[in-house]
């Protein structure tokens, strides 16, 4: 999941310009995107998974509503929508001529059924939350749905956008995680698991066509295999680029371009709140306080991120800083532990998921532990398994994870989410905020949520996780920021 404070500047604009001169035309109109992480599966209405959304998102699925890449939300499928003056209803107009990928037509059916589904009580939808507030949906005709909140909802458009709310139908679903069948401008061709998933033109796309005819994503964990790979001119884009440490080899090639952005992904270091002894705030003080941000930042990033003390992005302009709260401070966290019976410290487990933020950060932030008696037994998942035993299990003691959802502090009001914090105080302010529409209200709601976390020491506050892609210099379109866990190739092209 910034600004200046990257430590590293991008190529100055002259010098990239200079060496796009020398870069040929591309006419084939295929593109490769390398990633560091595989979906699990593709079905991006029922898994937490960003890498799903990494690959799906605007490219294969559309919602009502979309984010750009500014991060502003702007019509998706619906062309346009009315909201009633107590703002319960909001009556949506679909764009005419949508069919999905098979052939079959998308309309107010499809929106009925896919945010019925999502709210459902069997529901898997990772973000269920985001729709627990709708009362009934009703098709008006096949091109207008109703949809009935139980109470106002000032963040239901922006709901609307993210990869959770997209647009399934019926007929399609029950193959969806194998093979997603969407709206968007391209469309699923093929999945070679363990290495690519290939994305073709939409030749019947209802809005402005892709210009890419095919677009392939790989996947290559290894930061060693990725530098190289990039470097032989194996692929041409690398979104979420793991080796941080190479991105000045590559701005100091003509062949290449460095985008330093941007994202909505709060690194943290998660406690389990209800698993001793976490359930401690004096025992989750000392963790926080035994950890020095900058150095993981610059040990495990090379300086590319920027430190937080709260799960809200420092580019959000209601962004509080709170890393005074939880400053560097092994003596004051000697101090609690001995204060919450745990003068020599304790074990626990550390579960570490693939990301090099993670595997990188979680040696750092162990040693860092161990230095006032915590002793963290690394434990290396794979995603899938991370989401097995840590989100759904909650069987853990501390993980390493970047929240990658948009304006996501809403998770803390959650008790069952999978770092278990409960309390009723901060729910009644999430509720609050959402029946609440005046902007400097939710600014001020978005502040007060900011600071109960952070003097709950719910978690350790670590970094926002800076958007980090390398890409042939001829390549054009890309998000350099990362509102939402998307690459979205729907404009990109080649320089002609």
């Amino acid at each position: 999941m910034r600004f200046a404070t990257f430590g590293r500047r991008l190529a100055p604009a002259a010098a990239l310009a200079a060496g796009l001169l020398a870069v040929p035309a591309w006419a084939d109109g295929e593109m490769t995107v390398a990633m560091q992480l595989e979906p699990p599966h593709l079905d991006p209405t029922s898994a937490a998974a960003g890498a799903i959304d990494s690959v799906l998102y605007s490219n294969v699925f559309e919602g009502l509503t979309r984010f750009m890449g500014d991060g502003s939300v702007v019509p998706g499928l619906a062309e346009s929508w009315e909201i009633s003056d107590d703002g319960l209803v909001y009556t949506f107009k679909l764009h005419d001529g949508v069919t999905f990928h098979d052939g079959t037509t998308m309309d107010a059916e499809d929106v009925k059924f896919s945010l019925d589904r999502a709210r459902a009580e069997d529901s898997a939808n990772a973000q269920k939350a985001l729709f627990t507030g709708i009362s009934d949906v009703a098709v008006i005709d096949p091109q207008t749905v109703r949809v009935t909140l139980s109470e106002p909802n000032g963040s239901f458009l922006f709901n609307m956008a993210w990869g959770d709310a997209v647009i399934v139908a019926p007929e399609s679903i029950e193959g969806i995680k194998q093979m997603p069948i969407g709206t968007g401008a391209f469309k699923f061709t093929e999945w070679v698991q363990g290495d690519r998933i290939v994305l073709d033109k939409n030749p019947d796309y209802w809005g402005t066509p892709a210009v890419l005819d095919k677009a392939t994503f790989k996947f290559i964990s290894d930061p060693t295999a990725a530098f190289a790979a990039m470097m032989a001119e194996d692929i041409d884009v690398f979104t979420g680029f793991p080796a941080p440490e190479n991105l000045p080899q590559f701005e100091a090639d003509d062949r290449f371009q460095v985008l330093v952005g941007s994202t909505e992904g709060e690194t943290i270091l998660a406690m389990n709140n209800k698993r001793a002894p976490f359930d401690d705030i004096r025992v989750r003080e000392a963790v926080a306080h035994a950890i020095d941000r900058q150095a993981i930042i610059d040990g495990a990033m090379f300086g590319y991120g920027t430190p937080i003390g709260t799960h809200f992005a420092p580019h959000n302009p209601a962004y509080v800083d709170l890393t005074g709260l939880s400053e560097y401070d092994p003596e004051k966290s000697r101090a609690l532990l001995a204060e919450a019976g745990h003068p020599d410290g304790f074990t626990t487990t550390l579960h570490l998921p693939p990301p090099s933020y993670a595997r990188r950060g979680g040696e750092i932030v162990a040693a860092q532990l161990a230095e006032v008696g915590i002793k963290a037994e690394i434990i290396n998942v794979e995603w899938a398994q991370w989401l097995e035993t840590v989100f759904k299990g909650k069987d853990f003691g501390l993980t390493i994870v970047s929240h990658t959802e948009p304006m996501d502090i809403g998770i803390y009001a959650r008790p069952d989410y999978y770092f278990q914090y409960d309390n009723p105080d901060f729910q009644a302010l999430m509720k609050t905020l959402d029946e609440t529409t005046d902007p400097g209200k939710r600014t001020e709601l978005l502040q007060q949520a900011q600071r109960i976390i952070a003097e709950d020491y719910v978690n350790g506050y670590l970094f926002q996780l800076a958007a980090l892609t390398v890409a042939k210099a001829g390549v054009r379109g890309l998000w350099a920021n990362a509102p939402t866990q998307a690459t979205d190739l729907t404009a990109v092209s080649w320089a002609e």
